[in-house]
């Protein structure tokens, strides 16, 4: 630990965002696809799960990502507001929503409706731009995206609408459902449609920039849905798309967050004794209790009480979450474990020092790693590591602390 690490003021908890690890991900991501000519997307939506956006933004374009993504406008106008100059694209547009400054701003718009279409050639209209537009095709997911049998009316509008000037269609793209389960059916049934619907919008004269369909786990796994362009997510933070994909240091990435906190209280108590709402956990016997300040209002899940692993004081078994977690704050059980208010409890990292990661707190709650990175919430600052994009061998980490956006 540096004396950084030491004298932060941010004791109570903290996301420590290794943009090293970052960096180094989407190297080994643009490596991966290279070869068969596709480009980098990196996902930045939803903060960039969590791990802080413009920064992350930074350091994926450092990196070489060709392009960034990310899901609302909001979210793509506010890199452009950091300062973002780069192919850009966004996704999920309502109705209403700001397409003018989308326009204004040189955003890539997915459009999966005539609805979408409308109102982004009026605002084209308004603004006196050419709107860049990327088509999305329903191959088979069944959420965004339109179904093969209204695809030819919306490739018609949007050609008419590019003759008009008001949009050029840059992309042609869809999502996968199951490319996170090994041989699944669904993908080779959606790859085929996705070929079709493309060469139907190609025969009537669309003429895409980019064309795509991979995300992360399409991206490790699958090069023939590389096309143009893959779309990496998950993986750039150093985070498997499924355990039955494979680990992330199987595919040679990192994992990014760190999320620790200061223990707050250590007391002695005795056999029998209550433990959090519900006493759903008493003590087998007279045992110590730490208190770590983070609870389901940091984004630490509710549905681990009992099982949330935690690293305290850099060595020792695992402990676990006893009863249930608080919207502030949880409680181990140290057994005889030595340990002072303020030592240091790791409730996910890279796993380098034993302590648990995003997977292992992600099968203790029932869900997926995404959601355990991507929900902590705003009151744990993020510290960022390793800003610099060529740190010297050797020179260690240097925090900088910042809010998660």
């Amino acid at each position: 630990m540096t004396a950084d690490h030491q004298s932060s003021r941010h004791v109570r908890a903290r996301a420590e965002i290794d943009l090293a690890a970052l960096r180094a991900n989407v190297r080994a991501l643009r490596a991966r696809v290279a070869p068969g000519g596709a480009r980098l997307m990196t996902v930045v939506k939803s903060d960039a799960y969590g791990h802080g956006m413009v920064p992350v933004a930074r350091a994926a374009r450092a990196a070489g990502a060709a392009w960034l993504g990310t899901a609302t406008p909001h979210e793509a106008l506010a890199l452009r507001a950091a300062g973002d100059e780069g192919p850009l694209m966004c996704w999920l547009w309502t109705p209403g929503d700001p397409w003018a400054a989308g326009i204004e701003a040189g955003l890539d718009m997915g459009v999966s409706a005539l609805w979408a279409l409308r109102e982004v050639a009026e605002a084209a209209r308004a603004t006196g731009r050419t709107a860049r537009v990327q088509l999305k095709a329903d191959t088979g997911l069944g959420r965004n995206g339109c179904q093969p049998a209204d695809w030819p009316e919306l490739v018609g509008a949007a050609l008419a609408a590019q003759a008009a000037g008001e949009v050029r269609i840059t992309g042609l793209w869809s999502h996968f459902a199951c490319a996170d389960e090994p041989g699944h059916p669904s993908v080779g049934a959606q790859l085929d449609v996705f070929r079709e619907m493309l060469a139907y919008a190609e025969k009537e004269g669309v003429e895409p920039e980019v064309r795509h369909i991979a995300n992360s786990a399409a991206a490790l796994t699958l090069p023939e849905t590389h096309f143009d362009l893959v779309r990496a997510g998950i993986a750039t933070y150093g985070i498997a798309p499924s355990p039955e994909l494979g680990t992330a240091a199987d595919f040679g990435l990192r994992p990014v967050m760190t999320l620790s906190a200061s223990v707050a209280l250590v007391k002695r108590v005795p056999e029998g004794h209550g433990v959090s709402y519900g006493h759903t956990y008493r003590t087998a016997g007279e045992t110590t209790l730490g208190l770590v300040p983070l609870g389901y209002a940091d984004g630490i899940p509710r549905h681990a009480s009992g099982r949330g692993p935690v690293l305290i004081g850099g060595s020792g078994p695992w402990r676990r979450v006893a009863g249930r977690v608080a919207m502030d704050q949880f409680v181990v059980d140290l057994g005889g474990d030595v340990v002072q208010p303020g030592s240091r409890a790791v409730l996910f990292g890279p796993g380098d020092d034993g302590e648990p990661t995003a997977e292992d707190w992600a099968e203790a709650a029932d869900t997926i790693a995404y959601e355990i990175v991507t929900r902590v919430s705003d009151r744990v600052p993020r510290v960022f590591l390793n800003e610099d994009a060529t740190p010297e061998a050797g020179t260690p980490a240097r925090p900088v602390e910042g809010g998660g956006s």
